[in-house]
């Protein structure tokens, strides 16, 4: 499926900006960069990451009384998705705690699903629509107008990078540091390789956040790995994953000296482990991703193909949700950023995160004091 492309208004200086990044993205795969790998750069981000992070408060305390009562109609980017349904459950669970109904929309991925999910949360006359996953709000519009119209509000989990505003009839957003993630997978790369990346990244280009985190990679390696380091991009849409092993495998017989693979998001790894199994290339080729999803964690615990995982704790990221979600059902200011944290997971230290591993475990539990402190009766 296609996405269509956000309009902006940009000014000819912003332009200049865009265009000088534009040229050093593309000096990443076409070997032009001029600088060597910058080792010790890689290192010092990937130690600073791989602490326990801290929790950051997103806003003030708040009354959640007003939302006792109150429908959430969750739609997901799609129910095949664990890492989605992880997130979904986790929302459900503290839904509940509060006397909220929560509603969850199964889909397999699908824009007309979206639309028909959201025509039906106006039809139930829900109090709020949340978009779990990045279904586009671009291609949703017509429907959020309706649904705008009908005062129901609309949250976004995981939309896009957070340093960027919400789109047209979007209430308010959950979005954490895509970006951020795809720059410490090619800090990884770069060390681990020792500055001989070649690195196939496995895009879904229909998945909002994509483009912005393969530009973040590309960016990264050509700073600070220049033509060292190569790097090629393969694009699976969101709702064709299970074609991404023949896609994985014929790049790998390709390209014989491909030595690392990036999933954008580590749900992809279920087809990309058998794809490097089956070219044979077990030992030679490894996986770097992220988002923390328990299988692929368990895959970097128990396995030697995916060797670092840029990890979200899953249930933080859905009281991070309930937590936007409750000020706008109660008429609070949305927060700018839930400060949702990310964990760099390697063999020194995966057996942290539970054995086998837990979508909780791994990054303390300061989140669920601080969000307790924030939630008032």
């Amino acid at each position: 499926m296609k996405t269509l492309r956000r309009r902006r208004i940009v000014v000819p200086g912003v332009l200049a900006v865009l265009s000088a990044i534009a040229a050093t993205s593309a000096g990443a795969t076409s070997g032009r960069h001029a600088a060597g790998p910058n080792l010790a750069y890689a290192r010092a981000q990937i130690q600073a990451f791989s602490a326990i992070p801290k929790f950051i408060p997103p806003g003030p305390a708040f009354s959640t009384a007003k939302a006792r009562g109150k429908t959430v109609f969750n739609i997901p980017f799609s129910s095949s998705i664990p890492f989605v349904i992880t997130i979904d459950q986790s929302m459900q669970r503290i839904a509940k705690r509060f006397g909220i109904k929560f509603v969850e929309y199964a889909n397999q991925g699908q824009p007309v699903q979206w639309a028909q999910g959201i025509q039906q949360a106006i039809n139930q006359k829900a109090d709020l629509i949340e978009l779990n996953g990045a279904p586009n709000p671009a291609v949703l519009q017509p429907q959020l107008k309706q649904a705008r119209a009908a005062g129901v509000a609309v949250t976004a989990t995981h939309w896009d990078d957070v340093s960027l505003p919400p789109p047209p009839n979007v209430t308010a957003l959950i979005d954490p540091r895509y970006r951020q993630a795809g720059r410490l997978e090619a800090d990884w790369v770069i060390q681990d390789t020792k500055g001989k990346a070649d690195v196939l990244v496995v895009n879904s280009a229909d998945i909002v956040p994509s483009n912005g985190i393969v530009a973040a990679i590309k960016d990264e390696f050509a700073r600070y790995c220049g033509s060292s380091c190569k790097v090629s991009v393969i694009n699976v849409p969101g709702n064709a994953w299970p074609k991404i092993q023949n896609q994985v495998q014929t790049s790998l017989v390709n390209d014989p000296a491909i030595n690392y693979v990036i999933p954008l998001y580590d749900s992809m790894s279920q087809w990309v482990v058998p794809a490097i199994q089956a070219a044979g290339r077990v030992g030679k080729v490894h996986i770097a991703t992220y988002n923390g999803t328990p299988f692929v964690m368990k895959m970097l615990q128990t396995g030697n193909i995916v060797s670092m995982e840029v990890g979200e704790n899953l249930d933080w990221l859905g009281w991070a949700s309930m937590d936007q979600i409750m000020r706008v059902l109660t008429g609070q200011k949305p927060v700018k950023d839930e400060h949702t944290a990310l964990r760099v997971f390697t063999k020194a230290n995966i057996d942290q995160a539970g054995t086998p591993p837990a979508v909780d475990v791994g990054y303390g539990k300061a989140y669920i004091q601080g969000y307790n402190k924030l939630w008032l009766k």
